[in-house]
C-alpha cells in the first residue's frame, strides 16, 4: 500500500482533465509522474505504485533518458508492487505485453472511444488525397496555378477500400464509407467468416487486398507480427492510382519503401499520421512530396475524443482497484496470476465480471 493506506496510481498526464475529477473521488492515491525531476523521484514514485498509467513515446521523446519510463523489462523487475499498467488510447506498442504477462502484470488500453476520431481522420485523408485538395492549396497559394486540368482528382464512389486491422477504428471506416458505395476487404488474422459478414466486409488475404484496393488503410496495432507488414513488396503490387493511408504506428510500414514507391509513381499518393520518428525530423524525405499528406500523430486527437478516452480511462483504474476484471484487459491469460497478487497486495481477489473484455485496435 501507498503511506496513505491507498492503492497507488501513478500518471504521466491524462488527455482530459476529467480522468482527475473522476479519480479524486476515488479511494486511490494518484501521483503525477513528473518527467522533467530528477530520475529518483519518479522511480520512488513507481516502485511503490500499484497502476502505472503509461507515458506515450512521443511524450518523453525529447526527455533525456525516457524510454526508462516506457513499460519494458526493466521497468518490470524494478516495480515489485505495479500489478496494472494501461495505455492513454488504443495504441499499446509502449508497453512489453510478454514481460508484463510473466511478471502477472495486467495490460490495458482505452481503445473503443477514440474510434470515431481516428476513423473521420483516415476519411478525412481519402477524401483529401481523391480530390487533391492539400495539392491544389498549396499551387493556390504559390501563384502557380496554370492549368486546372492538372488539378483533377478522382471520386470515392464504387472505390474499393482496403482495411488491414479490422477493430474499433477500422470497422467505424467501413461504415462511414458505406454511403459512397464502396467495397470493402479485410485483412485481420483474427476476424472470422461471421464476424467478417455481420460487418460487411470480405475477408482476404494481404497480397489480393494490396492488390485490389484503391485505398489501403492501415489501422492495426504495432506488434511483432504486424512491424514491417507493409514493405517494399506490397507498395509494388498496389495500383498505380491507389493510395496508402495509415493512422496505425509507423515501424508497420516501410517508410524507404513507401518513399520509392511515391517518387517512382508506384502509388498515387499517401495520408500519413505516424512516423517511424515522432515527431519526425523536417528533413524527412515523405515531407517533401507533393503527393503526401501528412498529420503530427493527431488523428485520434479531437475535443470529445480527449474527454472520451479520460472517461474511460479513470473508469476503467476505478475498475480495477475496485477489484473487477479491466475492461480492455489485453492480456487474459494473466489472470490467474494477476488475482494472486492483487490479492496479496489487498487481502482480497478480483471478481472476472466486467462489462467489456477485448483485445480491439
Amino acid at each position: 500500500m501507498s503511506e496513505a493506506g491507498l492503492p497507488r496510481l501513478v500518471f504521466e498526464r491524462w488527455t482530459d482533465p476529467v480522468a482527475g475529477d473522476i479519480l479524486e473521488a476515488a479511494e486511490i492515491d494518484v501521483v503525477r509522474l513528473d518527467l522533467a525531476a530528477p530520475a529518483e523521484c519518479g522511480w520512488a514514485a513507481l516502485e511503490s505504485a500499484h497502476g502505472y498509467q503509461v507515458a506515450t513515446r512521443t511524450d518523453v521523446a525529447s526527455v533525456a533518458n525516457g524510454a526508462q519510463w516506457l513499460v519494458g523489462s526493466s521497468l518490470v523487475e524494478r516495480c515489485q508492487h505495479l500489478l496494472a499498467v494501461c495505455s492513454a488510447g488504443a495504441g499499446y506498442d509502449v508497453i512489453d505485453v510478454e514481460a508484463c504477462t510473466r511478471a502477472g502484470i495486467a495490460v490495458c488500453n482505452n481503445s473503443g472511444p477514440g474510434a470515431e476520431a481516428v476513423a473521420e481522420h483516415a476519411l478525412g485523408f481519402m477524401l483529401d488525397l481523391a480530390k487533391k485538395i492539400t495539392v491544389a492549396d498549396r499551387v493556390l497559394r504559390s501563384g502557380e496555378l496554370g492549368d486546372r486540368l492538372a488539378l483533377r482528382g478522382s471520386q470515392l464512389l464504387g472505390k474499393t477500400l482496403g482495411v488491414i486491422g479490422l477493430g474499433a477504428i477500422g470497422s467505424r471506416l467501413v461504415e462511414l464509407c458505406a454511403p459512397f458505395g464502396m467495397e470493402a476487404i479485410v485483412f485481420d488474422p483474427y476476424l472470422d467468416d461471421v464476424a467478417a459478414q455481420a460487418r460487411g466486409v470480405q475477408r482476404v488475404a494481404l497480397s489480393d487486398l494490396v492488390e485490389r484496393s484503391d485505398f489501403v488503410q492501415v489501422t492495426c496495432p504495432l506488434t511483432a507480427e504486424t512491424e514491417g507488414l507493409i514493405g517494399k513488396d506490397e507498395f509494388a503490387a498496389m495500383k498505380p492510382t491507389a493510395f496508402f493511408i495509415t493512422t496505425a504506428r509507423g515501424p508497420v510500414h516501410d517508410e524507404r519503401a513507401l518513399h520509392d514507391a511515391l517518387v517512382n509513381d508506384g502509388i498515387a499518393g499517401a495520408g500519413l499520421d505516424v512516423f517511424h520518428e515522432e515527431p519526425p525530423r523536417p528533413d524527412n524525405p515523405l515531407l517533401h512530396l507533393d503527393n503526401v499528406v501528412a498529420t503530427p500523430h493527431i488523428a485520434g486527437i479531437t475535443v470529445e475524443a480527449v474527454r472520451d478516452i479520460a472517461v474511460a480511462t479513470a473508469t476503467q483504474w476505478k475498475a480495477i482497484f475496485d477489484g473487477g476484471m479491466p475492461p480492455r484487459l489485453l492480456n487474459p491469460d494473466v489472470w490467474p496470476r494477476y488475482c494472486e497478487r492483487f490479492h496479496d497486495e489487498f487481502g482480497f481477489r478480483p471478481t472476472a465480471q466486467s462489462e467489456q473484455t477485448t483485445v480491439a485496435d
